[in-house]
């Protein structure tokens, strides 16, 4: 459906000129002021921070930034663009512990 491409587009409609939390494909995390967007989803983000990742874990980000200023996201690296104002990490019920071996090895 074209409909829900339409609706995602409007969403990210309300966020332009607000703080963003971007997530991209392979764990890279963005926080930046939407400045832009086309119907690919790519973005662009003004005065932009790469969160840093954890050198033993790159799926983890430390709480380090790194400054990059200006960007332009490429659509196809978005996983999850998300509202910088209430965002908080809750835990993945699905990762770590014993259960998870299990269900690989079964």
């Amino acid at each position: 459906g074209g409909s829900n491409k339409k609706e995602s587009i409007l969403e990210l409609a309300k966020l332009i000129d607000s703080n963003v939390r971007v997530k991209c494909l392979g764990g890279r995390e963005l926080r930046g002021a939407l400045r832009g967007y086309d119907e690919l989803v790519n973005l662009v983000l003004d005065d932009c921070e790469e969160f840093v990742r954890d050198p033993d874990d790159p799926e983890q980000v430390t709480s380090q930034t790194r400054k990059l200023g200006l960007v332009v996201i490429r659509g196809t690296q978005v996983s999850l663009v998300s509202p910088e104002e209430g965002t908080e990490e809750i835990a993945n019920p699905f990762s770590g512990g014993a259960d998870e071996e299990e269900m690989v090895e079964g």
